[in-house]
């Protein structure tokens, strides 16, 4: 049976998932894993690969903790990205066809992290079997969007929702 590529990703209620310069500032406004981690913990346990896109990668560079996925193999898909003092793998070939082999491999789910352009490269070539989204009641106005560069309506036929305290509201697509 194949393994599964999971979207978990957070949005504003206007779809995006970072302001127009890559920014997350305003997640600061929600509470943190310890007192509420929106299904993460159910999420970590399923996977034990993550994918993210060159401009996801940078952000996570910038980030003064400890590395936040030291347990699984994590793959960041740049064509410029020379390599890094991270436990990364730069993969600089086709995307969808580098997960439609790692999908046969034996393993766990594989958690797609981001951003908006390898989300899309992804679900256009029908490779995302599940999204778990958790949107904040929060507007951007501009910035990075979930998908960017769709190429069709992408529409699932199991979905659930649950309300969480502040009105965050995660959905669950399969």
């Amino acid at each position: 049976m194949p393994r599964k590529v999971i979207l978990y990703i957070a949005t504003s209620l206007d779809g995006f998932i970072a302001d127009e310069n890559h920014g997350l500032h305003w997640l600061e406004n929600f509470p943190h894993p310890e007192a509420e981690d929106y299904g993460y913990a159910e999420l970590a346990a399923r996977i034990d690969t993550t994918l993210m896109g060159r401009e996801t990668f940078r952000i996570l560079e910038k980030y003064e903790g400890p590395f936040p996925y030291p347990d699984t193999k994590n793959y960041v898909f740049s064509r410029s990205q020379a390599g890094s003092p991270l436990p990364v793998e730069i993969i600089k070939e086709d995307a969808p066809a580098f997960v439609a082999k790692l999908k046969q491999q034996p393993g766990k789910a594989i958690w797609l992290v981001g951003g908006g352009k390898l989300n899309a490269t992804l679900a256009n070539a029908g490779l995302i079997d599940e999204i778990i989204l958790t949107q904040l009641p929060v507007f951007l106005g501009r910035g990075i969007p979930v998908f960017d560069g769709l190429d069709k309506p992408l529409s699932f036929g199991e979905v659930s929702q649950k309300l969480y305290p502040k009105g965050v509201v995660k959905f669950r697509m399969r």
